[in-house]
């Protein structure tokens, strides 16, 4: 689903009896990225210092020591193509979320790319938007009314903000070798556990020897 919520906004659930208190739910905007610097604080390790780290340590919000995510800005991808931008505005609490590409559904109110399988990331399969389409989160969690000057009086500075957003992550970026590739992300059934003739690889019975080509 490219950027939209309904492709990202999921519970994530964390149990850590005697550590974190219970029965508490957290209305607050954070990344699986989180995990990473979590974790290494938990080790206590630091992470590390020769890169810029996305993720933010969970801890002190989760144990309630904080009332807010560190994540001021979160940059939601498709692939390596950067979608769209979230910004949790800490002044006002108000939650903005501006789109500069999403993907075309199969059919238009569809909600997702059925026709297809899969949402694609780029290409003739994608609308970029000039204006971006802005949302108010903390009113429309739904996305279903994009905001415009007329509706919002701070339209433009809003999406200033997030331009500049974003020109400043693109510089913390580094070149690295591609990742998610149609090459690495596609199945390959050579990688899975073979107990037939390859190709025709299915397991069915416990105890049967798994041959290793």
């Amino acid at each position: 689903m490219g950027g939209w919520e309904g492709g990202i906004r999921v519970p994530g659930i964390v149990r850590w009896p005697g550590m974190l208190p219970a029965n508490i739910a957290l209305d607050e905007p954070t990344s699986l990225m989180d995990i990473f610097p979590t974790v290494i604080h938990l080790a206590g390790k630091d992470v590390p210092q020769d890169r810029i780290i996305d993720g933010r340590n969970l801890l002190p919000l989760l144990q309630k020591k904080v009332k807010h995510s560190e994540h001021e800005f979160l940059f939601h991808y498709c692939g390596s193509y950067l979608h769209a931008v979230r910004w949790h505005q800490k002044d006002s609490g108000a939650l903005w979320k501006a789109h500069y590409v999403t993907p075309i559904f199969s059919t238009e109110d569809a909600g997702g790319c059925y026709g297809k399988g899969i949402c694609p990331c780029s290409g003739e399969g994608v609308i970029h938007h000039v204006p971006p389409l802005l949302f108010d989160l903390s009113r429309d969690p739904s996305e279903a009314k994009p905001l415009s000057e007329t509706t919002e009086p701070l339209f433009q500075e809003i999406l200033k903000k997030i331009d500049e957003a974003v020109e400043k992550h693109h510089r913390t970026l580094t070149p690295v070798p591609q990742q998610l590739s149609y090459y690495n992300i596609i199945w390959k059934p050579w990688l899975q556990p073979c107990c037939g003739i390859f190709p025709f690889c299915w397991c069915d019975k416990e105890g049967t020897n798994i041959n290793s080509n």
